[in-house]
């Protein structure tokens, strides 16, 4: 049974779809199309309009490459051409009420891919209990974090992002939320753009908490990196480093010139080539320009500028593995491999190696590989992040451990597989070729309950993190609070990551 809502936002009226008791309104433009005069630049108000607006259907989704195989099969995202790609969906229990909490999640896909349209972000479980949840659109790649060495607006992904939460100060009341009770999330590289929300000048006071998954506050790039970036960029093409150059090169060659980028990166890590890409691992990340984002993310909060800000942060016990697993390189792994690998992440390769032994006793090189590369590229930064906020009682931290039976097992707790759980979308076959058919929907309660308390009331329901308990609360197949969980391992990085 279907039945139509209207809603006025400050652009016009928008029309959406009632379901079950959920009003979703889709594809709303939170900023003007990106193309153009306005391509490469920093993010304009959406162009009004008269009459009513039909929001029942999802919007264009920005320009990205697809998925390589095979993460194009487990990661699976839709593609919606249109130019009018910076857009939002809002999901709520009642448009009449008024102070209703609201959850705005960012989207993942390592800053070259994903959209709020992704299948697994259905906000309709959120509004069923009483959250009002918006998903975004964000410009991505070149289009969201090539640096330019002319100058022009830098990190125009993350200026997307403030400009959507910006719309919702301006308009989530008309959907019956508070824009004073504003929770933002994201995973992956979303966790990492929320990360970076929590450092930047422009987004303070446009939200009062934050939920991080498997991504923190470590991930982004110098700017002397990300200005090489863009020259290595604007020499495949052959054209000059700069914004109006490269604006000129139609969209495929662009998007193409990106992906070949990106690939040389992986094949060929030079670190005198690429900096800390080499171990980021990301050619498109968030660029410490000294303006939109003054340092590195972890840095400033470290020194107070989310001292305000609740936090729900953690990362998934075997996250790596989702990058090691399906392509074979887990099996490829050598020990030489495996100390240059610690070498690079400046760790004490035989002590490293001797403490993460003793946690998979018989594990292989690449089992190892995987763990140390989980704990160097989410785990510790999760912890680093809770530390900075923990001092005023403010972080609570969580583990994903459930295994994935895919792979015959060996994907373990790997990365993106709680996103099914977090939002309760099991039933939508959300990432079913990652998790398998008999993922446990016991487990999607508890955790998604614990989200929605969090988004509610502040508070998941464990106790919070501090530097004498440090309480993690696993989700696994057992639900349990675990005090310093691996503190071995945890503490290798002390001083190092």
């Amino acid at each position: 049974m279907t039945a139509e809502q209207t809603v006025r936002t400050t652009s016009g009226t928008v029309r959406g779809l009632s379901r079950d008791g959920v009003h979703a309104f889709l594809g709303i433009p939170y900023a003007a199309p990106p193309f153009g005069e306005r391509r490469f630049a920093a993010p304009a108000p959406p162009e009004p309009w008269d009459g009513v607006r039909a929001a029942t259907e999802y919007g264009p989704t920005v320009p990205k490459p697809p998925y390589t195989p095979p993460y194009d099969v487990l990661l699976p995202e839709p593609v919606i051409p249109g130019e009018d790609c910076l857009n939002l969906n809002v999901w709520t229990p009642d448009p009449g009420a008024s102070g209703l909490p609201v959850f705005v999640w960012i989207h993942g896909g390592a800053f070259v891919n994903g959209s709020g349209a992704v299948p697994v972000y259905d906000g309709a479980t959120f509004a069923r209990d009483g959250v009002v949840a918006v998903t975004i659109n964000y410009r991505l790649g070149v289009d969201g974090f090539l640096h330019f060495a002319d100058g022009g607006p830098a990190n125009r992904g993350l200026l997307d992002q403030v400009a959507a939460l910006r719309w919702v100060q301006d308009n989530i009341a008309a959907f019956g939320g508070d824009p004073a009770r504003v929770t933002v999330g994201g995973e992956s590289a979303g966790g990492m753009s929320v990360g970076c929300l929590l450092a930047m000048p422009s987004a303070q006071g446009l939200f009062a908490q934050a939920v991080l998954q498997s991504g923190a506050g470590h991930h982004a790039l110098t700017e002397a990196t990300a200005t090489r970036i863009g020259g290595y960029l604007a020499e495949r093409l052959n054209v000059a480093p700069e914004r109006s150059a490269l604006a000129g090169v139609p969209l495929a060659d662009l998007i193409a010139a990106q992906q070949a980028l990106g690939m040389d990166a992986a094949t060929a890590p030079d670190p005198h080539r690429w900096g800390e890409v080499t171990t980021n691992l990301m050619v498109y990340e968030p660029v410490v320009d000294g303006d939109v984002l003054p340092d590195l993310p972890i840095r400033r909060i470290a020194a107070g500028s989310a001292r305000d800000v609740a936090v729900l942060v953690g990362a998934n016990r075997d996250e790596n593995r989702l990058f090691m697993v399906p392509n074979g390189l887990i099996d490829m792994v050598t020990d030489p491999l495996l100390q240059m690998v610690v070498a690079g992440y400046s760790a004490p390769s035989e002590k490293t190696l001797e403490v993460y032994r003793a946690g998979r006793p018989g594990a292989t090189p690449g089992e190892l590989m995987a763990d140390i590369a989980t704990d160097w590229f989410f785990r510790i930064p999760a912890i680093r992040l809770a530390e900075a906020q923990a001092g005023g009682g403010r972080a609570w931290v969580y583990e994903f451990s459930w295994p994935s039976p895919q792979f015959g097992g060996r994907l373990g707790a790997c990365h993106a597989l709680e996103l099914g759980f977090t939002f309760d979308t099991l039933a939508l076959e959300a990432h079913g070729a990652l998790m398998g058919s008999g993922a446990p929907q016991a487990l999607a309660d508890e955790m998604h309950r614990a989200w929605v308390r969090f988004v509610r009331d502040g508070d998941p329901g464990w106790a919070p993190y501090d530097l004498d308990r440090r309480a993690v609360q696993d989700f696994g197949e057992q639900v349990r609070l675990v005090d310093d969980p691996r503190g071995e391992q945890r503490a290798i990085w002390d001083s190092i990551r």
